[in-house]
């Protein structure tokens, strides 16, 4: 595709993000507060579930990571809310001419399970990203016992996202 093409209607794009687990609650995941005695670690809430999806979305539509568009050197993102993020993040998308049309996570946690949380996650990713709850696809996995997910030393997050021009 040169210059001077047109641009593809449809783009996929793929996010990941991982947090270590740090003493103290609630547990942010997917914009929900998970009652816990741990949160993630990180300059925003540590809401990996958010954060994979935004790289997602701003990925496939070739648009700055998150790291660049919310600096963790930045102290007005330092516990910054990451559904609010992804929201500024869908606003730039659309101002680029694309929309969200479905996403996809795996949740990669030995703790806590997902499956109590699922559908207030979809319910609150659907609203961020101006799309239907039955368009976020969302489940969780364990890591077996293996690596820093295993050992349950932090979550790891997988995300796809499929975008529209508009």
């Amino acid at each position: 595709m040169t210059a001077s093409s047109p641009r593809l209607a449809i783009r996929t794009g793929i996010g990941y993000d991982s947090h270590r687990f740090a003493p103290g609650g609630p547990l942010r995941l997917g914009g929900v507060a998970i009652e816990a005695d741990i949160h993630l670690f990180g300059h925003s809430d540590g809401d990996a579930v958010a954060h994979a999806v935004t790289d997602a979305i701003l990925g496939a539509a070739g648009l700055d990571d998150i790291g660049v568009m919310f600096a963790d050197t930045d102290v007005a993102n330092l516990g910054r809310d990451s559904i609010e993020m992804l929201g500024l993040a869908v606003a730039r998308l659309h101002a680029a001419g694309w929309a969200v049309g479905q996403v996809d996570v795996v949740v990669i946690a030995e703790t806590p399970k997902i499956a109590p949380y699922r559908e207030a996650m979809r319910t609150r990713l659907a609203a961020a990203l101006s799309i239907a709850a039955a368009d976020v696809g969302l489940k969780g996995k364990t890591n077996e016992g293996m690596g820093f997910v295993g050992r349950g030393e932090g979550i790891a997050c997988l995300a796809t996202a499929t975008i529209i021009a508009r």
